[in-house]
């Protein structure tokens, strides 16, 4: 199969930053990575570009570390309930999500992307519960919410 090196001018996920020299297939280089002028050929010309790029790289870098230490501090700080629909005994209809968590935290002034929740089991119980979300490599947040009843809780009948 025929390789490629190339300079990576953007951040690509699961590839690497701006700055890296990275060998990936030949088509995905030139159907994929060059047409969106993610990268370019690495030649010796374009091999004095790599410093600026690595600078760049770590500037970007610091400022998303900072920007996710303080969307953290306000994650942390932002207390949200989720109500749901619930049967006899309040058994819930369906399970909280991902989705469900980030409405209610974009409701609240919060913006972060869903795929940043994490909820490993489905929710299906009222009560306090605790999620991850991870917003940066570096940072990691421990969020509390509520899931509540929206119609009062009757007793299952026996």
């Amino acid at each position: 199969m025929a390789h490629s090196e190339i300079l990576l001018l953007k951040p690509v996920e699961n590839l690497g930053g701006e700055g890296d020299q990275v060998r990936v297939r030949a088509g995905y280089a030139r159907n994929y990575l060059l047409p969106r002028k993610l990268a370019i050929p690495l030649t010796e010309s374009n091999r004095k570009q790599i410093e600026a790029l690595r600078k760049a790289r770590a500037k970007r870098e610091e400022s998303e570390l900072e920007a996710a230490k303080k969307l953290a501090g306000r994650i942390e700080s932002t207390r949200i309930a989720i109500a749901v629909k619930t049967g006899e005994g309040g058994k819930m209809f369906g399970a909280v999500t991902a989705a469900d968590i980030h409405a209610k935290l974009t409701e609240a002034g919060v913006e972060i992307d869903r795929k940043k929740i994490h909820v490993y089991n489905p929710i299906k119980t009222l009560g306090q519960h605790t999620t991850k979300i991870r917003l940066h490599p570096d940072v990691q947040v421990e969020f509390s919410f509520d899931v509540v009843s929206e119609n009062p809780i009757v007793p299952a009948a026996e």
